[in-house]
């Protein structure tokens, strides 16, 4: 019986068969093909080079604020008018930022000018008055008694009148108190009042932000304070920028927790923050910590087919199987503590699919972080 793999070559060998036999023949050689020389693709793997890693520290969510922010509010009260600010607006010294109504305060300063007026025309009076009652005195015509009663007028005009003038100032300087500006350059970081609202004088109305001095606000759990205390320095990163490292100190830590979360708020002053921080941003404060001769690589990257965690190096074009001695996991990393050394190249994907000496093509992963 003639097999299927057979060729046209090899049939020829065979003595002549019946029809039958030929027609199967037939289909046989049309199934006949030469094997493929064509050497097999590489496969391509996503690789990644090995890095330092730090020592794990705790890390604390927080929030980039100014140093120094101000509530700003009216020195008296009435109702907002205009509102010219918004929440990012950046100001200048002297800038108008809110204004109250302005006819209450209007009719108040007029209303001191009257009785400036009217204090000063008791003044004159008085003093006209007391120099007739000095006049009859010389001459003998009143008592000195009566002298000193028109004396005591004066004086208590020329008191009056003195209470007006300051009384005609307060109410022109509360004219002006009804435009708000701030005394120094900043940002609006939050509007606290709205045009049409009814506010006290010393109610807050606009909150400046002053950009100079930036520091990340964060707020530590009870049971974290003494490594909190103890930390020299802090590394904060950004959201927005996550490879930018920026170096920080402890400047606050308050000794009273939050009523509401039972933290305890902390400011951590930012060393040479970068131009692009911008107030506002979400960032992360980490206890920094010093390399100990652990590497980080992928999460991904790790495997273990039942003789220990090892990970895939390549050498040479080649794929090379690498034991390790894992430290720990962190986030989507794992913290490599023997068999690798920094700059190492792994596989960071695929790993269940590699033999001993495959040669392989390498693509660099990108991360979402890098991506951003």
């Amino acid at each position: 019986m003639i097999r299927g793999s057979l060729c046209l070559k090899d049939a020829m060998r065979f003595p002549p068969l019946a029809l039958p036999g030929l027609i199967l023949c037939t289909i046989l050689v049309g199934g006949c093909r030469e094997p493929d020389t064509n050497p097999s693709q590489k496969r391509t793997v996503l690789v990644q080079t090995a890095t330092g890693a730090q020592n794990q520290g705790s890390s604390y969510p927080g929030e980039i604020r100014a140093r120094h922010e101000t509530d700003l509010a009216f020195r008296v009260s009435g109702k907002i008018q205009s509102r010219w600010v918004d929440p990012g607006t950046i100001i200048k010294p002297g800038q108008p930022l809110a204004a109250l109504d302005p006819a209450d305060l209007r009719l108040a300063t007029q209303a001191a000018a009257a009785q400036l007026s009217a204090a000063e025309s008791d003044a004159r009076t008085a003093l006209a008055e007391r120099n007739r009652q000095a006049e009859l005195l010389a001459r003998k015509f009143i008592s000195q008694t009566a002298f000193e009663l028109k004396e005591n007028a004066l004086q208590a005009a020329r008191g009056r009148l003195e209470q007006a003038r300051s009384q005609h100032q307060i109410s022109t300087h509360q004219g002006n108190y009804g435009t708000l500006s701030s005394d120094f350059a900043g940002v609006v970081s939050a509007v606290l009042a709205e045009p049409g609202q009814v506010v006290a004088a010393g109610q807050p109305v606009v909150r400046i932000a002053r950009p100079e001095e930036k520091e990340i606000l964060i707020a530590v759990p009870e049971s974290r304070l003494g490594e909190f205390r103890a930390a020299r320095e802090f590394t904060v990163n950004t959201w927005a920028e996550p490879k930018i490292a920026i170096r920080g100190t402890l400047r606050e830590l308050s000794p009273v927790a939050d009523p509401a979360t039972r933290t305890y708020p902390a400011r951590i002053r930012l060393i040479d923050p970068p131009a692009s921080l911008q107030l506002g941003m979400s960032a992360r404060a980490s206890i920094a910590g010093d390399q100990d001769g652990t590497v980080s690589v992928a999460l991904a990257a790790v495997s273990d087919q039942g003789q220990g965690p090892f990970v895939w190096t390549i050498v040479g074009g080649q794929v090379v199987r690498t034991p390790v001695e894992v430290a720990g996991f962190s986030g989507k990393e794992a913290l490599i503590r023997k068999g690798l050394k920094v700059g190492d190249v792994v596989v960071a994907a695929g790993v269940g699919r590699l033999t001993e000496g495959e040669s392989v093509l390498t693509e660099t992963l990108v991360t979402p972080a890098e991506q951003r």
